[in-house]
């Protein structure tokens, strides 16, 4: 993001005129501005999915859409296949479930939460925890899943 000077007059000169006076170009290169916007977007998009990190859950497949995003952070529930319940990122356990839910509920304005829970945990397990879910306030319970499940209405799609 230089400036330069220039000299006008093209290296004429006239007899009885002035010396001609060096003028500010003003110009800007935008070029090293460029360059650094073009290496911060590589950074950020190489960056972004390794901001992301959940627990590994083997979600199962169904064929539903991805549901719209929320202004506000999803709250998340993960079941995993040994039975370890976490809250977001934070281990908790069952006994203490429905009192930490209460207290998240009462900050939260939002009362939606997704529920990921392994493919391999008993439907049984599941439900005690939508209980859970339901008596600590949230209403609204999503289940997470992953694309590419079978579609269950047909071999041809439709």
């Amino acid at each position: 993001m230089g400036a330069g000077v220039v000299k006008s007059g093209g290296g004429k000169r006239r007899r009885g005129s002035r010396r001609s006076r060096a003028q500010p170009m003003a110009e800007i290169n935008v070029t090293p501005f460029v360059d650094v916007m073009l290496v911060l977007l590589i950074i950020f998009m190489v960056a972004a999915p390794l901001l992301t990190v959940g627990v590994p859950v083997e979600l199962p497949k169904t064929a539903a859409q991805a549901l719209p995003s929320d202004p506000q952070e999803p709250l998340t529930v993960t079941l995993s296949a040994d039975g370890t319940i976490l809250i977001q990122n934070s281990e908790i356990a069952r006994d203490e479930l429905v009192n930490r839910l209460r207290a998240v509920a009462a900050e939260r304005s939002d009362d939606r939460v997704y529920l990921r829970a392994d493919g391999s945990v008993s439907y049984s397990d599941v439900a005690q925890i939508m209980g859970a879910l339901n008596a600590g306030g949230f209403s609204s319970i999503g289940l997470v899943t992953d694309v590419g499940g079978p579609a269950l209405d047909g071999p041809d799609g439709g």
